[in-house]
């Protein structure tokens, strides 16, 4: 019917060319755990969600195929319906498992690296305790615990950078002793505050742009995977899109989505060009995350500060990446949208070019996380937790940094990069930044 209204005819599923994608079943999964059955909350996930699919169809179907960018934007932070606006994902009864969320000595470790550099560079106070995308909260939490032990006489106070309202209550009620969400006729750059246990105020903000100016610690874990991406093809000499067009039907069924090459330039692929020596034809690229480290980079080169991101990715190497996690599982990333978690590798070498020539800024790594926890003294860490540990909780102990350490596991597929401001170069030549030599 909407066909119909819209006067588009059955030629319309000709005009693009349909691209076939590599089975991503077959690869390893960074996120692997596996929860307990729950066909109850499927249930409603999927039927909570079709409404999205419908707004994406009817989208398509008037204007024509989407990138893959709008396309993940959409299903990921839609206001009604995204994956992470109304709902926790995270842990054994979500999609996926973090880091932070497996062991505390991730978030410890973390935590002792900041308060290592900062005091590197003279203990600046007050100073900012910045994440972005702070997802349960579990990360600050833990990194919080260090930052009050180790301060000093400094000050600080923490800023999360979060849209999902949901995840920003449940954040508050992990490190708050008191919180409240602010009147939306406020006006103030953030939308909610709240205070610690040890008094130290905390603030919620939808964009980094809304953080103050000040020396900040800024962690983004798993952050980076989660914004959108373009996926583009070297036909002929020239970059073209892929696209997402809605596949044809035989009406037995709602018709669901594939995916097509745009049949000349897009705006995005004509503008795109490769950093020197790429010798992809087939790649990833995400203007969101030039962006984000664009205004990352320029904050720490006026205002001082590090940063430290953490997430799974490759350094220009890898060209298609771009899958959904559901239950623990791989995913269509086409099925059901809003039900399943979006996610791509993160390209560290174009977040490290990006750093380097928007701003005066000094990058260390990227490394991998094993080497990277190693280097800061985790076995140390792990025999003392044994020590203390109830004999019936050791073996977690153990198998949960090994899950964090072991190549095969997340180990390797999980890479830190650091950002310095450039004047720093010098005096990080001299004393290393550690966990990264």
């Amino acid at each position: 019917m909407l066909r119909e209204a819209l006067g588009i005819c059955s030629r319309r599923w000709y005009s693009y060319k349909s691209v076939r994608r590599p089975n991503l079943g077959a690869t390893n999964a960074p996120k692997v755990e596996l929860p307990k059955e729950q066909p109850e909350a499927s249930s409603k996930a999927e039927n909570g969600h079709g409404s999205l699919g419908k707004q994406l169809r009817a989208k398509i179907l008037a204007t024509g195929p989407i990138p893959v960018a709008e396309y993940m934007r959409e299903v990921l932070t839609n206001p009604q319906a995204g994956y992470y606006m109304n709902r926790d994902v995270f842990g054994r009864e979500g999609d996926f498992i973090t880091s932070p969320e497996i062991s505390q000595i991730f978030g410890e470790l973390v935590g002792i690296w900041l308060v290592s550099e900062w005091r590197k560079m003279g203990s600046p106070s007050p100073f900012q305790f910045v994440e972005l995308g702070p997802g349960r909260g579990t990360l600050a939490r833990d990194v919080l615990k260090v930052l009050t032990k180790f301060k000093q006489d400094a000050e600080f106070s923490m800023h999360m950078v979060e849209v999902s309202p949901f995840l920003s209550k449940a954040q508050a009620q992990r490190f708050c002793y008191s919180h409240n969400a602010l009147p939306e006729d406020a006006q103030l750059p953030h939308y909610q505050e709240g205070t610690t246990a040890s008094g130290t105020k905390a603030f919620w903000h939808r964009r980094l742009q809304d953080v103050p100016q000040g020396f900040s610690l800024v962690l983004a874990h798993e952050f980076f995977d989660a914004l959108p991406v373009h996926k583009l093809q070297l036909v002929d000499g020239k970059w073209q899109e892929v696209l997402i067009d809605v596949a044809s039907s035989d009406g037995a069924q709602e018709a669901g989505f594939r995916y097509v090459l745009s049949r000349s330039q897009t705006p995005v692929s004509s503008l795109y060009r490769p950093m020197p020596g790429e010798t992809r034809s087939c790649l990833e690229h995400s203007l969101e995350t030039e962006r984000q480290v664009g205004l990352l980079a320029e904050r720490i080169e006026r205002d001082g500060g590090i940063a430290l991101i953490m997430d799974y990715g490759h350094f220009g190497e890898k060209s298609d990446t771009f899958r959904a996690f559901k239950q623990h599982k791989l995913h269509d990333p086409l099925l059901e949208p809003g039900s399943a978690d979006l996610t791509a590798d993160v390209d560290f070498k174009l977040v490290r070019h990006i750093a380097e020539t928007r701003g005066n800024i000094h990058c260390c790594g990227p490394v991998e996380q094993g080497l990277f926890l190693q280097r800061m003294q985790g076995e140390a860490r792990l025999e003392q937790l044994l020590a203390h540990a109830l004999p019936e909780n050791q073996e977690i102990i153990r198998s949960g940094y090994e899950m964090l350490t072991d190549p095969a596991q997340m180990g390797s597929r999980f890479k830190f990069l650091a950002m310095f401001p450039g004047v720093l170069a010098p005096h990080l030549d001299k004393y290393p930044v550690v966990g990264f030599s």
